[in-house]
């Protein structure tokens, strides 16, 4: 059971993600967002805004979509992995005591990005990002309905670890996501704190790539000695063409329409001692994935 104050009542189960925490009255889940009260797990981070920014589309990333545009990124603290190399953990990786936040409503993030419109028109919508999105996913669903009210777009950014219960109230509000697919063996997720989690983000991303106002890219970072052999990445390239992707239009056109990204490595948190990933080995696995998908990009090169 996870951590926290001890207090009387119910043990209570989190449903959002394959963790599934078994929660002490007044315990955090094991994303440090999440808490058992009364005798419910509900998001603590619940409006809890740690970074905002206005980001390029491009910058998600999001390669084919709305290429111009901008969009104003919201993140607050938390995450259910634990990767060592993580690039955000002054957020994702503490709870409510380890960053400063301050309450954003939905309705003020909205008024936000549509304030941001008035000013500029290439601003185009919401993107939920920086931590992982998904264990506060109450926060984007609200914000994300009333985004679309006033003709805003909602980009989701995330590692995908998530229950279906979670995603399906979300993926027709979502209109782009950028899912993370870290590594393509039990072994790398286990090194990022959750050994089972591949078959869980493969499902996410297929429940995205079926949903057809999605449009879909996943990104892999390639982290030496971790997920950076050929084999690996011609797996997860194989794999994901022969995803059956939904188009707006109806048409299933599979590896013509994903996107994958193919990002270097640079040093960070428990990994700060690695060297940056070679430049040439991102090219030549982006070439590998290329074998499959027609659509391969590389990044942080």
């Amino acid at each position: 059971m996870s951590e926290g104050a001890g207090a009387r009542g119910a043990v209570a189960t989190c449903p959002v993600c394959p963790h599934h925490c078994r929660l002490l009255p007044g315990h955090l889940g094991r994303c440090r967002a999440r808490r058992n009260l009364d005798d419910a797990v509900v998001p603590e981070n619940y409006g809890r805004v740690t970074s905002l920014a206005l980001d390029p589309v491009e910058k998600k990333p999001l390669a084919r979509f709305m290429p111009g545009t901008l969009v104003l990124s919201v993140g607050s603290y938390g995450c259910n992995l634990a990767c060592p190399f993580c690039q955000n953990h002054e957020i994702a990786q503490v709870g409510a005591d380890g960053v400063p936040w301050r309450e954003v409503s939905p309705e003020e993030l909205v008024d936000a990005a549509c304030s941001l419109r008035d000013q500029d028109p290439r601003v185009a919508g919401i993107a939920y990002t920086y931590n992982e999105p998904l264990v506060g996913w109450e926060y984007v669903r609200d914000c994300s309905q009333l985004a679309h009210d006033a003709d805003l777009v909602n980009v989701l950014v995330s590692n995908g670890l998530a229950e279906p219960e979670t995603l399906r109230p979300l993926a027709p509000l979502i209109d782009a996501a950028n899912i993370d697919l870290k590594g393509f063996s039990p072994s790398f997720y286990e090194a990022c704190g959750c050994p089972g989690a591949l078959d869980r983000i493969k499902a996410t991303i297929g429940l995205l790539a079926a949903t057809p106002s999605c449009h879909l890219e996943v990104t892999t970072l390639v982290v030496p000695g971790m997920n950076d052999a050929e084999e690996e990445v011609d797996a997860a390239a194989r794999w994901l063409a022969g995803l059956p992707y939904h188009t707006p239009e109806g048409d299933s056109t599979g590896a013509e329409e994903l996107t994958y990204h193919v990002t270097r490595f640079f040093p960070r948190w428990h990994m700060a001692d690695r060297a940056p990933t070679p430049v040439a080995t991102v090219y030549a696995l982006a070439d590998v994935a290329r074998r499959h998908l027609r659509h391969v990009r590389t990044g942080n090169c």
